[in-house]
């Protein structure tokens, strides 16, 4: 039987890297965003809100697939709102795909705040999660939408009979412009700037990131574990962590980076020093950097994430992940944190998007 995927959030970092990995091994995959690109080979683009059934019905009225990845959300302005509207995102088409009884495993991508919560869980109370993370820990007190996804997806597993796996990735490195959360290319257009300027690149985190353990998760490695788990028997009805495999502290990966781009570097230094606040005022910089490198993007807020960077790197504790759920099961795959940064910057250079 023909494999059909459909990739909810095909434009994203995670979106786009598992199209790529679903069309490299063979299956027809169609791509769903509000606003879908075609720049991935074999990717079949569909247009669609998923806030409106509707429009989701006549979006998909000839598509029926087998698998479903949904690797997006919404960012909104409460925990209440997020989780009112993220859960419908998942509720909608499913709801909307029920009919067809084609779909065999529905895969959601969410992240490590299943864990770790709002920022305001660890940091008021004082009560530190325990790392490193793993799938076994409960759910925490406080209203979280990616919990409001799972039980979406539940509910609907449970009403037509499908399998399901949650795949918790920490900080997803790779290759998407004009997405809202993207360390690897707010790096790269931070680092850039000070290879322009002269200005040394300074860690804008805590000191326990920037002292203690840590890991990242390759949206190439992400890709291969959602097929993984959607495709073996070993690997449905769970929850799986996913990093590449290795651990670094900041204060090594941050003098790497520098010296990728052949800069000076600051680590941490008695406080935070937000990158938000770097980058606020480099708006016409960056329009100098992109016309005399002709760049192909002079809007600097369409690429640099500095908010999600900073939160990222802001946490007062180490964060690491326990990969031993799924490499018991035989999911051995493994990618270096390093190569995941340098492969990043050689395409954001070869596609013209930093200098």
């Amino acid at each position: 039987m023909e494999n059909i995927a459909l990739v909810v959030g095909a434009t994203g970092i995670t979106g786009s890297n598992l199209a790529q990995e679903l069309i490299s091994n063979g299956w027809k995959t169609y791509g769903l965003a509000r606003n879908p690109n075609s720049n991935i080979s074999g990717l079949i683009p569909v247009k669609a809100d998923l806030l409106d059934k509707e429009n989701l019905k006549t979006a998909l009225e000839n598509i029926s697939p087998t698998h479903i990845f949904f690797t997006t959300w919404m960012r909104n302005d409460s925990e209440e709102e997020n989780i009112k509207v993220n859960s419908a995102l998942v509720r909608n088409l499913l709801n909307v795909l029920s009919p067809k009884k084609s779909v065999q495993h529905v895969a959601l991508v969410t992240g490590l705040k299943h864990y770790l919560g709002p920022f305001e869980a660890y940091t008021k109370s004082g009560s530190l999660p325990e790392t490193p993370l793993r799938e076994e820990q409960t759910r925490l007190e406080y209203p979280n939408f990616y919990y409001a996804q799972e039980d979406a997806v539940y509910e609907a597993a449970e009403r037509d009979g499908f399998t399901w796996s949650i795949h918790r990735p920490h900080t997803v490195i790779g290759y998407a412009v004009g997405n809202l959360m993207n360390m690897g290319t707010t790096l790269a257009i931070y680092a850039s700037i000070c290879k322009e300027t002269g200005r040394k690149f300074i860690f804008p985190g805590s000191s326990a990131q920037w002292n203690g353990l840590s890991d990242v998760t390759d949206a190439r490695i992400l890709a291969k574990q959602l097929i993984w788990a959607s495709t073996s028997e070993v690997g449905k009805n769970q929850a799986f962590n996913i990093t590449n495999g290795d651990i670094f502290r900041w204060k090594w990966l941050w003098e790497k980076i520098a010296d990728y781009f052949q800069i000076e570097f600051e680590g941490f230094e008695n406080e935070i020093r937000p990158l938000e606040q770097e980058l606020q005022n480099d708006q016409e910089l960056w329009e100098s950097i992109a016309e005399k490198h002709n760049l192909i993007e002079n809007n600097l807020s369409k690429l640099a994430s500095a908010w999600h960077t900073d939160l990222d790197l802001g946490r007062p504790i180490e964060v690491m992940t326990d990969m031993t759920n799924s490499r018991k099961l035989g999911f051995t795959s493994f990618q270096s944190t390093l190569d995941s940064f340098t492969d990043l910057f050689g395409k954001l250079k070869e596609e013209k998007i930093i200098p």
